[in-house]
């Protein structure tokens, strides 16, 4: 029984620390992410060299696009049509 208290109190030590850890992790990768959000919004670090489409290449595109309502979206999936799946066991 103390065996499993001190364990108990072991693990809500690890837990707890590992809590505040990626709390503090946090902000920083926010503040990264909106960095490089309003990096792309304004264009500061857009490359030079416009990129252009040629008529032929928008014209395939929008052919795709297109394409894509030729088929219907089924309701259901069935169960057996996507195939296997292994987690990596031998």
């Amino acid at each position: 029984m103390k065996s499993a208290l001190v364990g108990s109190i072991v693990i809500l030590f690890i837990v707890s620390s590992a809590w505040a850890a990626s709390d503090e992790q946090s902000p920083y990768a926010q503040k990264q992410t909106e960095t490089w959000l309003q990096l792309q919004a304004s264009g500061k670090a857009a490359s030079p060299t416009p990129q252009i489409n040629t008529a032929a290449e928008r014209d395939l595109s929008l052919q795709r696009w297109l394409e894509t309502y030729k088929y219907k979206i089924p309701e259901y999936y069935e169960q057996e049509a996507g195939g296997k799946f292994s987690a990596g066991s031998k």
